[in-house]
């Protein structure tokens, strides 16, 4: 199991209050990123390679997941 002492959880600047239902993550850690569900802080986090993370959040940035998770069509 990875260690995540000294990890810094934040929230998206974006969630709002909409009574805390989102994700944390953690990047501070060397070699990984780890999101948790803000509800459940002591459940299991993910975790993932930087570079995947940062394509993860390409990829939102890009609007590739809409329309209920199906891949918007560009073109």
């Amino acid at each position: 199991m990875t260690d995540l002492t000294g990890a810094i959880w934040r929230k998206s600047t974006r969630s709002g209050g909409n009574g805390g239902e989102c994700v944390e993550v953690a990047t501070n850690l060397p070699g990984i990123v780890a999101v948790r569900d803000s509800k459940d802080r002591f459940g299991a986090p993910l975790t993932f390679p930087p570079a995947a993370w940062g394509e993860f959040v390409k990829q939102i940035n890009s609007g590739s997941f809409v329309d209920g998770g199906r891949a918007q069509q560009r073109g």
